[in-house]
């Protein structure tokens, strides 16, 4: 499960450089193709990581991994 938290970290952190271009360039954040594929991909690692370790169990894991 480590692993799987790990690989979201790294994945969101992909985000914020995107962000920040966008912004830097003036492309709106809902232009950026990059930036909205990067977004989907998280958002599929959550969905997957809810998944895995169930719907009521996940506050109680992510409070684990925010610590």
């Amino acid at each position: 499960m480590k692993k799987w938290a790990e690989q979201l970290e790294n994945e969101k952190e992909k985000l914020d450089p995107l962000g920040n271009e966008s912004l830097a360039n003036g492309i709106r954040l809902y232009e950026n193709n990059a930036l909205q594929a990067q977004s989907r991909k998280v958002d599929e690692l959550i969905v997957q990581l809810y998944r895995r370790i169930g719907f009521e169990q996940r506050s109680t894991w992510i409070r684990k991994v925010a610590s």
